[in-house]
């Protein structure tokens, strides 16, 4: 399943040397994986310390090309794997303005029970849902 949103980039999102600064692309992929857990998953309510949800375990990314200001960018997230208790997400920015591919990520993730801090298997509907 792939699942894309749409985020414009701000003037605040560049830095001194006058192009985005690459703590953007990972929040970009945070704003796609949470808009993807929530609207494609239809996984809503997670609390913070509280209940089961996901923990984020790792983090990659290969940047391609600067981006700067004004410009929007279009983040598809995909699953790449899913595991018994985690799955990889894979990530890929295009810019509009350069109709371009500016980056490329994955991260790990790791279904999460905060009572107990340990991890937990993920269930057979959310796996379908997942690879649906």
């Amino acid at each position: 399943m792939s699942f894309s949103i749409d985020v414009p980039v701000a003037w605040g999102d560049m830095d001194a040397l006058g192009h985005v600064n690459h703590t953007r692309y990972l929040r970009w992929m945070e704003d796609a994986r949470i808009a993807w857990f929530v609207e494609a998953m239809r996984v809503e309510g997670f609390q913070a310390g509280q209940g089961v949800g996901p923990i984020l375990a790792r983090a990659e990314v290969d940047f391609a090309r600067p981006v700067t200001y004004p410009d929007t960018v279009t983040v598809a997230v995909s699953v790449a794997r899913v595991g018994t208790s985690s799955l990889v997400l894979a990530y890929e920015v295009t810019s509009r303005a350069q109709t371009a591919v500016v980056c490329r990520g994955q991260t790990v993730l790791v279904l999460f029970d905060y009572a107990t801090q340990q991890k937990v298997a993920i269930s057979e509907e959310l796996r379908a849902r997942m690879l649906g």
